[in-house]
């Protein structure tokens, strides 16, 4: 066989491989597109630092359940990004794609359409449903292993959409899909909690890493699709963070109704000391954070589009 034969049949045989496997094929490829490098990170490696350094820590929302958290030393996380469901089975949750933001860091609590653009954001690295400690600079994230809600306690019975597809929503025969890794950042000498979906009722092994953390982000919404309120009051009263940030609830201009959710308006407004802030960022000094008590720190509609 001459070498041109050969080289055809192979580009041939590779094309067909592309053609067969489809979207499936790319879906794994998209961090070689992206432009950004890792020489922030490298930066920052070089830097070094201590989680336990005190400073200034910035909260960036952009919509539903993606935050973006910034050390003082400035490694950039964006956790759960979100996407549309790209079978079409759920509907447009989202009017907008999510923004191609670089940060040095994409994390996701879990395998669901509007937590897992892990690929949305520019990033050097991905860090998806990650069990453990990774550290980095003046960051520490430990991953604790758990489970999604699987019982809805809200307006909408999701939880009936498992038994129609047959699958087991609850531990321990979930799906994969089902599991949630909690996130504790600990940077700025705080330690800040990234729920995810979690179930209310983790396991105690995962409940004594939560112990004396200083900002909760967790899902609150009118609809209660995920946490009753009284689920959340159980898991605030039992955490004891000096500040509650609502998260996955409905975002006016990122977020449709078809998603369902409600916003997160009325919870807060029943707590006493809780503040509606008036942008998508919040800045947020150690000292600052250490001297709440029950803080409630509520970005509304407010979120970042770039």
């Amino acid at each position: 066989m001459s070498r041109y034969r050969f080289t055809c049949g192979t580009l041939t045989l590779g094309v067909l491989i592309v053609l067969l496997t489809g979207p499936a094929a790319w879906a794994q490829s998209e961090a070689w597109k992206q432009k950004l490098n890792n020489n922030h990170v490298i930066a920052l490696q070089k830097a070094g630092g201590s989680p336990a350094d005190e400073g200034t820590l910035t909260i960036d929302y952009y919509g539903h359940a993606a935050f973006r958290i910034t050390s003082p030393k400035g490694v950039v996380m964006m956790f759960d990004p979100w996407r549309n469901d790209p079978s079409g089975a759920f509907g447009l949750w989202f009017r907008t794609e999510f923004p191609k933001t670089p940060v040095d860091m994409v994390l996701s609590t879990h395998a669901h359409f509007d937590h897992d653009a892990v690929y949305a954001p520019q990033s050097p690295m991905v860090l998806d449903r990650v069990a453990g400690d990774f550290a980095l600079a003046d960051v520490r994230v430990t991953g604790l292993a758990d489970k999604h809600t699987c019982i809805a306690p809200g307006t909408v019975d999701w939880t009936a959409f498992m038994d129609e597809i047959g699958q087991p929503g609850c531990p321990p025969d979930n799906w994969g899909h089902l599991d949630n890794t909690i996130f504790v950042v600990e940077t700025a000498g705080l330690k800040t909690i990234v729920w995810g979906d979690n179930r209310h009722n983790p396991s105690p092994e995962v409940w004594a890493a939560l112990e004396g953390a200083d900002i909760l982000i967790i899902p609150i919404d009118g609809s209660q699709h995920l946490l009753s309120y009284a689920q959340i009051d159980e898991i605030t009263a039992r955490i004891g963070p000096k500040a509650v940030i609502p998260a996955h609830y409905h975002t006016q201009g990122a977020t449709s109704v078809i998603s369902t959710l409600g916003n997160a308006d009325e919870w807060v407004d029943g707590r006493e000391n809780s503040r509606k802030l008036d942008g998508p960022s919040i800045s947020l000094t150690t000292d600052a954070v250490k001297d709440m008590s029950d803080q409630v720190l509520y970005f509304g509609a407010h979120h970042l589009t770039e």
